[in-house]
């Protein structure tokens, strides 16, 4: 990580206005508090600009790429200027394909389909669901990671010699530790024998900057939704030729040049995988959250920030009895704003539960989507995650640890039921902000949910 001065300053106040904050919340037993988001590995919120941004285009909004009309001209206009700052972000090469796609699930869902029928794709099972699941559906190699960065990179090389032009699959950055791997080495190591690389950037591209004509990774994909954009959008972004020659991920409207009953002349990416109506709200959002974190990067706040944050988070956990936190690899010096931790003897979801209800503190427990790495964690039961961002400040770690701290002195105030996969409290008075939504809702826990 590069030098930068660590100030007391640094971590005080938010880096940006973030649509929700200071938001109060109810308590289990009675009051209100102000609600502390550590959550943003799973879905950040909205960035105030990006909000401002949405009503701009939203009077101007009609059909893209369909229609004659002046509306539909600026719509067009505003939908591909989106996807030149897109890729300006990403810092894509001239020849990349930027499409649009629902989330990184998504980009990666397609990616898959493009990949030629007889290339092995090569990952490891430290991954997110996200980045394990397309891939078991073509031919495919999990290697072990090992114990530490060192062996794992060892173990990729062996894997990629003895599958010669593979696609790597890899994260950018574990959205279970948080640790970030050296992708410049890996990508490298890949070329080297003539593999190519996807990089699931989900975790990577709301916490650092990404030069893809730089790193030469061959594929990325990233959701709007961990960028302060939740508006329903993803990108992938990559080399022309496979997804030139694949099938088009959504056949309709928009992904073709002509139709007849007998024959389809499909166009050229990214058209080809847009079919349908496109997200052009967004694809406006991303663009703007895409220039927000652009500048912030170009200071070097956000890794100032996360890392006092950080800091803060691990230190103030170290001390508490029975609390473990996680890391994959002991010789990953590198981190962004994710730390999961155990609290041995606790049920993960009780506790987070209890810091919900209790103290209006919203964490993540269970297994992340990411159920084989920890299992190698040694945490088949599940675990609670911290994640943070450009809202976040000291304070609010510091509402984590006085709220952990209490916990573990006292237990739970109130009385908590298992409902299938999640802890509810029992007799819940709470009056939610709209009238349609039922806390106790069973169905908000279905039991096939991959948490």
């Amino acid at each position: 990580m590069s030098q930068i001065p660590l100030d007391e300053a640094i971590g005080s106040r938010p880096l940006a206005v973030l649509v929700g904050a200071g938001i109060t919340v109810p308590l289990v037993q009675g009051g209100r508090a102000r609600y502390v988001n550590l959550d943003y590995a799973a879905s950040a919120p909205s960035l105030a600009q990006v909000v401002v941004r949405v009503a701009e285009v939203l009077p101007w909004y009609a059909s893209v790429h369909r229609g004659s009309g002046y509306l539909s001209l600026v719509s067009t206009a505003l939908y591909e200027s989106a996807r030149a700052t897109v890729r300006q972000f990403v810092g894509a090469r001239d020849d990349d394909v930027v499409i649009f796609t629902r989330n990184t699930t998504d980009g990666l869902n397609l990616l898959v389909q493009a990949v030629p029928s007889r290339t092995e794709v090569v990952y490891l099972d430290v991954e997110h669901h996200a980045d394990i699941l397309p891939w078991q559906r073509h031919l495919n190699h999990c290697v072990r990671a090992g114990a530490t960065w060192a062996e794992t990179a060892q173990r990729l090389e062996q894997a990629l010699e003895e599958h010669p032009g593979a696609l790597l699959a890899i994260t950018g950055a574990s959205n279970v530790t948080g640790e970030l791997v050296p992708l410049s080495a890996v990508v490298a190591l890949a070329h080297e024998r003539g593999a190519r690389v996807a990089v699931d950037a989900a975790q990577l591209a709301p916490h650092r900057p990404i030069d893809l004509s730089r790193l030469g990774a061959d594929y990325l994909a990233f959701s709007g939704h961990k960028c302060y954009a939740p508006f329903g959008v993803g990108v992938l972004v990559g080399r022309r030729d496979w997804l030139d020659d694949a099938p088009a991920y959504l056949a309709g409207g928009g992904a073709v040049e002509t139709v007849t009953i007998e024959t389809t002349n499909w166009a050229r990416s990214p058209e080809r995988h847009e079919g349908g109506t496109p997200n052009f709200v967004g694809a406006a959002a991303l663009a703007e959250a895409s220039m927000v974190l652009t500048e912030l990067f170009g200071t070097g706040a956000v890794e100032a920030h996360e890392t006092v944050l950080r800091r803060r988070l691990l230190a103030g956990l170290e001390p508490l009895d029975g609390v473990r936190a996680l890391q994959i690899w002991p010789d990953t010096a590198e981190t962004v704003g994710i730390v999961a931790f155990e609290v041995q003897g606790h049920e993960a979801g009780l506790v987070a539960a209890c810091l919900s209800g209790e103290y209006a503190v919203g964490l993540r427990d269970g297994k992340f989507c990411a159920h084989p790495l920890l299992a190698r964690l040694n945490c088949g039961q599940g675990a609670l995650r911290a994640s943070f961002g450009l809202g976040t400040t000291i304070d609010d770690i510091d509402r984590l640890i006085e709220a952990l701290t209490q916990y573990l002195r006292k237990g739970p105030a109130h009385r908590y039921t298992r409902h299938e996969r999640w802890f509810v409290p029992e007799n819940d008075e709470r009056l939610p902000p709209f009238p349609e939504v039922d806390l106790a809702d069973p169905r908000l826990s279905p039991p096939s949910v991959s948490r």
